[in-house]
């Protein structure tokens, strides 16, 4: 199967507007999301919100069988919420731990994670255990068979982080995960979309993903899958009357699948839009997604090796569709600024965000460009003969 690029570009309209080449931040939205998304806002100012989810409820609650599909999952394992963080959250701050209980995970770990490592190591005690990271760059999984013990309560990791092209091994982490009985958070958030995810041959418990970025969906979208044994284990750090139904004065009763991380008013709209993406990318293929956005991306940085005064700082023997790079005496955000003036978009990813990784390498803010299956070999002549320019 290939892929036939001027029509997705046809039936993508940002791409004739801008060369939008920071998939990592959002994807630009194809035409089938757009639609999906204004035809549920237009029923909904012609008829009413719920009458519009009512009449809208097959196609609606259609998306989580189309998520489901997208990773290799039921249905009944995916709940939807309104980000990747807080799925994330949903999974983490569910899981009980005690004094003493140590987590494990890596080096190029995101802030929005490690923070919540942070509170729950303050309020619980739990200990923080980082996995070291391999000559490549890579978390180690030999380091981490190594670090077991009957303390580890969780091992979560990033599986490709913000600020590079760094694939970790999470199939591999799984198999250790699973070996040793030890439950599996897996922040997929930069994964889905620019590649195929199975959450069966990742061996993980929990996965969290958005729609904004290489799924391009909409903004403000996003899902959590929980394998099946952990829907009877684990109780939501909070919950409402939709999650657990109020079933007599003094009890509730938790859903028996994942929706119990859920509450019950939605952005139904963004819902339809989210439902779009999926099958958009389904339809395409991610494997052949993959391959284009990958192949872009391996020639942004054969051209970075021959730009003056620019710094490749992926790491990893396997690179994915971010690129992350330093440009010598150039500021990144006014690098970003100057080239969205001229109709390029890129990225820049600043230490904070991945404090671990950037510390242990001495990492300054990074400029980033994660192209996509609609760009082409054109738009990145404009960058580089731009980053000459400016």
């Amino acid at each position: 199967m290939t892929l036939d690029i001027a029509k997705i570009r046809a039936r993508t309209p940002g791409t004739q507007h801008v060369a939008h080449l920071i998939a990592s931040g959002a994807g630009l939205m194809p035409q089938p999301v757009i639609d999906a998304l204004q035809k549920h806002i237009a029923l909904e100012a012609r008829i009413g919100g719920y009458e519009a989810a009512a009449q809208e409820v097959e196609c609606l609650d259609g998306v989580y069988a189309s998520v489901a599909r997208l990773i290799g999952a039921t249905s009944r394992e995916i709940a939807l919420v309104e980000n990747a963080t807080v799925a994330w959250c949903h999974a983490f701050y569910a899981l009980p731990f005690k004094p003493g209980d140590r987590i494990l995970t890596s080096e190029a770990e995101y802030a929005a994670n490690y923070v919540a490592f942070l509170q729950r190591q303050k309020r619980d005690g739990i200990v923080i255990d980082v996995i070291p990271s391999d000559v490549d760059g890579a978390l180690d999984v030999s380091a981490l068979e190594t670090m077991i013990d009957e303390r580890v309560a969780l091992i979560a990791i990033t599986w490709i982080p913000t600020n590079g092209g760094l694939v970790n091994p999470a199939a591999e982490v799984g198999r250790v995960a699973r070996k040793h009985g030890i439950p599996y958070l897996l922040d997929a958030c930069q994964a889905v979309g620019q590649m195929p995810v199975d959450v069966t041959a990742l061996g993980c418990d929990f996965l969290s993903a958005t729609g904004r970025k290489f799924l391009c969906g909409p903004r403000g979208t996003g899902f959590l899958y929980v394998r099946e044994p952990w829907l009877v284990k684990l109780e939501p750090a909070m919950i409402d009357h939709f999650g657990a139904p109020w079933t007599d004065c003094d009890t509730y009763t938790l859903r028996d699948d994942a929706r119990r991380f859920e509450t019950w008013e939605n952005a139904y709209a963004l819902r339809a839009g989210l439902g779009a993406a999926v099958e958009y990318a389904m339809d395409l293929g991610l494997d052949v997604i993959q391959e284009r956005a990958w192949q872009l991306a391996d020639s942004v940085r054969a051209r970075l090796r021959e730009f003056p005064g620019a710094v490749v700082r992926d790491i990893g023997r396997e690179h994915c569709a971010i690129v992350s790079f330093t440009i010598d005496g150039r500021d990144p955000r006014e690098t970003v600024m100057k080239l969205r003036a001229q109709g390029i978009n890129i990225g820049a990813s600043d230490p904070s965000s991945t404090r671990l990784d950037a510390e242990a390498r001495s990492l300054p803010t990074l400029l980033r460009v994660a192209p996509h299956y609609y760009n082409t070999e054109d738009e990145l002549d404009r960058l580089f003969n731009a980053l000459a320019t400016t």
